[in-house]
């Protein structure tokens, strides 16, 4: 996803979310027009964030451990025994299916 495409999407949604109102000292106020471009330009960024960066973040958070690598890849090469290495390379696999590079 580009800024552009990201910024219309944002600008839909804001449209259609109108009226937007804050809050200022105990009053409620409608959002002025730099409240909405304002609006615009953040939905747009988080947008961006989500379609372009998010899968990095959501592969850390879920990657097996290092602990566990350690584990599975001294009982692969110490010990000869490979379950938890199998183990480890399905799950480690199954991250980078549940959460895709963007193209």
């Amino acid at each position: 996803m580009n800024i552009e495409e990201a910024t219309a999407l944002a600008e839909a949604e804001i449209e259609e979310a109108k009226p937007l109102y804050k809050q200022v000292n105990n009053e409620r106020l409608e959002f002025s027009s730099a409240d909405y471009d304002q609006a615009v330009i953040d939905l747009a960024n988080s947008k961006m964030y989500e379609a372009n960066e998010k899968w990095s973040q959501d592969r850390a958070e879920n990657y097996p451990s290092m602990v566990e690598f350690v584990e599975a890849y001294t009982e692969k090469e110490i010990l000869t025994e490979s379950a938890k290495w199998d183990a480890y390379v399905e799950k480690y696999n199954q991250v980078r299916t549940d959460f895709p590079k963007p193209s």
